[in-house]
């Protein structure tokens, strides 16, 4: 669009005098391209004026003479003349303003010589109703009238000038006519100047919106060409044409292009025969090409019709709309329309509806189709009077494959698990991941007693065996949780949710379980969601508390430390065993602030033990992953005033399993500090001497299971609490057998070599208060009274 287009003409409904006059822009339009309109229509009737002048400049100097000296009368001709020539001039410049802009300034300019034209006649009406003989005056006004009357027909585009030559003369004119005294000529001049004056401005105001009513044409006219040009320069449009019998006519270059042909190798050709293809024989057409015939056929619009064309034996999928096509009576003579090929965008949305429905690294149908599967299934089981089935798997120990091995490992496990899941169902079943190591099951029809058991016993079965990624042999397990419905649930949400707590109490059994939904699943998960609340509270109560359990040296049997054991007695639920809190705190990241919290009470009540006297402190391995843990511990130490060498960390041998690289550089600042670490459990979980290698514990504590066994002479607990003091003797770390409770079980810890006891026969766990008093009396070696 060229430049002077650059804006759309527009004016406000109402027109201030000043902006009609040229005086002042109004907001929201182009003056500057108006101005370059009206000044270029005043060029155009330069010539006309010029000569309407001449006339009557000729006739008011053959009125004058005789009235005027014929020095003055010449000198007025001469100025006239200057006055009329300058004004041609700008006339000629502004002529072509038709394609540019013009200023006020400009307008202004052309203005003043409009000014000194008016100047010029007032001076020879003025010259005449001094010197002139009585009626003079009259005479020449008549002769005189012409030239505001001239402005106004000539100069009606461009008000500004014309106003002022009006002005000029007609006031000059009434003025003169009043001091000579007729005042009935004044008074008529005065009128005809404002009826002039009204004239003007209405025919400018005119002039304006008729320019800018022509301007919105001519853009309307340059829009509609532009995209009928980039119609027609767009390959993958174009028109189609068939006659009553629905064969091709008037064929276009764009639209045989479609085909792959010439046009006149299509024109007359049946169309629908020519978009089917093969199924034109076998009579087995698309749907949507049935639903074009149809259209076709009942002579209807149609607008954006996807239809499937097969071109050769390439499935094409064109977009079209037609119009029926009438002749002058009326009657239908075919159909006309547009098309485009939307193959492309066509793959493109089924590849994105694919993504929105499928899961990308196993190829199972991810949450979302699970949701209207399921949905499906319980609406069939509504209807038949049937059950339906929901599974919810979680797979055992993958977490320790993606920390020890990497995501990428992980990624293939998963992918081989969902090719298992594959292998194992049936057409009644269906089988989606719901993201992470989470998968789920839709059985459709589970009205058969022992469907769901015997689908998730072969579930758990298959996954359970084990896997070959990347030269590593793989053990992971299934946990699988289930609800019916309708018995468990009514809607899709609800039967999920009964089928999740299903699969959390079948994780809580240590998994490779199958559980089903059962009501008082919902009681325990409201039970620990309000314990959760609880706990969020717990510190702030000050519902914690510390409990100590003395450590006694095997042989002297006096008190080397105590470990710090939380206890949490809460308002909402009264006492919470350890054994319930500690995991869901573990599981929700809380054990974090808590074990803060136990690091620094138990710190500040080691300080007041004898100094001899050391504290174990149990820590998480939330806690471990922690980034500012050493500072934590130091902040504790500084605080409290204890010795670094009086604290002793105990952690399990679990922290290897979360994240063993920065749980053991976490440790061995800790053990920089001066403070020893103890391995907890030692021989009931994953143990392996590797652990012992990565750090230099202080001590490992036998388990009480292990001691119980031996009490009861199991062969299998005695070797094994022999071959840890072994190994513990051989690194130079002390032993602490767990759970000793009698004389007996002591004395047998005692030969075995175990150089710390822990047990209810030594000491139950106890206040701070009762420590303090059980080692405050006996310094520097207190001896428990058996």
């Amino acid at each position: 669009m060229s430049e002077n287009r650059s804006h759309t003409l527009t004016l406000p409904e109402r027109l201030p005098l000043l902006a009609v006059l040229g005086l002042k822009d109004t907001e929201g339009t182009d003056w500057p391209r108006l101005r370059a309109l009206q000044y270029a229509r005043v060029g155009r009737s330069s010539f006309a004026r010029v000569g309407t002048h001449s006339v009557i400049a000729g006739l008011a100097f053959w009125i004058s003479w005789g009235q005027v000296g014929a020095i003055a009368l010449l000198a007025w001709l001469a100025a006239l003349g200057c006055a009329a020539s300058v004004f041609a001039r700008q006339d000629h410049k502004l002529g072509k303003a038709a394609a540019s802009t013009l200023s006020r300034k400009d307008a202004k300019h052309h203005a003043k010589g409009a000014l000194a034209i008016g100047l010029v006649w007032s001076a020879l009406l003025l010259f005449v109703a001094v010197t002139g003989q009585p009626g003079a005056l009259e005479t020449l006004w008549m002769i005189a009238m012409l030239v505001p009357v001239g402005s106004a027909i000539f100069l009606g585009s461009a008000p500004l000038s014309a106003t002022v030559i009006i002005l000029t003369t007609g006031s000059t004119a009434a003025g003169l006519f009043a001091w000579t005294g007729n005042v009935e000529a004044a008074g008529s001049v005065t009128i005809l100047t404002a009826l002039l004056l009204y004239g003007v401005m209405t025919r400018a105001e005119a002039f304006l919106r008729a320019c800018v009513a022509e301007g919105g044409m001519a853009e309307k006219n340059e829009v509609v060409s532009l995209l009928l040009r980039e119609f027609e320069e767009n390959e993958a449009d174009w028109l189609w044409q068939i006659d009553t019998n629905r064969r091709i006519r008037s064929a276009s270059p764009r639209f045989a292009f479609a085909f792959g042909v010439e046009p006149e190798e299509i024109e007359g050709m049946p169309f629908l025969q020519l978009i089917s293809g093969p199924a034109w024989d076998t009579g087995q057409f698309p749907t949507s090409l049935h639903d074009l015939a149809e259209r076709l056929k009942r002579r209807e619009n149609f607008s954006n019709l996807l239809v499937k064309v097969t071109l050769g034996s390439e499935h094409r999928w064109w977009e079209l709309s037609g119009t029926p096509m009438l002749d002058q009576k009326g009657r239908h003579v075919g159909f006309r329309g547009v098309g485009s090929d939307v193959t492309e965008q066509r793959e493109s949305s089924e590849k994105i509806a694919y993504l929105a429905r499928y899961d990308t690294l196993t190829g199972l149908p991810n949450r979302l189709m699970l949701n209207e599967a399921l949905g499906e299934a319980m609406r069939y089981a509504r209807q038949w009077r049937s059950r339906s089935a929901f599974l919810m798997i979680d797979l055992d120990r993958f977490k320790a494959v993606n920390d020890s091995l990497g995501h990428l490992v992980g990624d293939r496990l998963l992918a081989q698990v969902s090719n298992r899941l594959k292998e194992i169902l049936t057409e009644n079943e269906m089988c989606g991941r719901l993201g992470g190591d989470e998968f789920a099951i839709v059985i459709r029809d589970a009205s058969d007693a022992g469907t769901v058991s015997t689908v998730a016993k072969r579930i758990i079965d298959r996954l359970s065996q084990p896997y070959e990624v990347d030269n590593h042999t793989l053990y992971v397990g299934a946990s699988v949780g289930s609800a019916v419905a309708p018995r468990d649930g009514n809607s899709v949400e609800e039967l999920m949710r009964n089928a999740d707590l299903a699969l959390y109490r079948s994780k809580d059994l240590g998994g490779g379980e199958h559980c089903e939904y059962e009501p008082s699943l919902h009681a325990s998960a409201e039970e620990r969601r309000q314990l959760e609340f609880s706990l969020r509270k717990a510190l702030e109560r000050d519902e914690m508390v510390l409990n100590f359990q003395p450590v006694v040296d095997a042989h002297r049997e006096e008190i080397v430390s105590f470990e710090a054991l939380l206890r949490w007695q809460s308002k909402d639920h009264g006492f919470v065993s350890p054994a319930k809190f500690i995991p869901l705190a573990e599981e929700t990241r809380l054990i974090v602030p808590i074990g803060t919290w136990v690091l620094q009470q138990a710190c500040i009540e080691a300080a007041r033990w004898p100094s001899h006297i050391k504290v174990n402190i149990n820590v998480s391995p939330e806690q471990l992953i922690e980034p500012d843990f050493a500072p934590t511990v130091v902040r504790a130490l500084a605080q409290s005033g204890l010795e670094a060498s009086r604290l002793e960390i105990e952690v399990t041998e679990s922290i290897f399993m979360r994240d063993a690289q920065v749980a053991g550089a976490a440790l061995e600042e800790v053990m920089a500090l001066g403070c020893q670490v103890a391995l907890d459990d030692f021989g009931t979980g994953y143990s392996s001497l590797g652990y012992l290698r990565k750090l230099r514990f202080s001590t490992i504590k036998v388990d009480r299971s292990f001691v119980q066994g031996a009490a009861q002479g199991s062969n299998e607990s005695l070797a094994i609490i022999r071959a840890v003091v072994a190994m513990a003797e051989s690194l130079e770390m002390s032993t602490t057998a767990e759970g000793v409770e009698t004389s007996e079980e002591a004395a047998m810890i005692r030969s075995l070599g175990c150089n710390k006891i822990q047990g209810y026969y030594f000491g139950r766990p106890m206040t701070d208060v009762d420590a303090r008093k059980l080692v405050e009396p006996k310094l520097p070696g207190t001896q428990i009274s058996l």
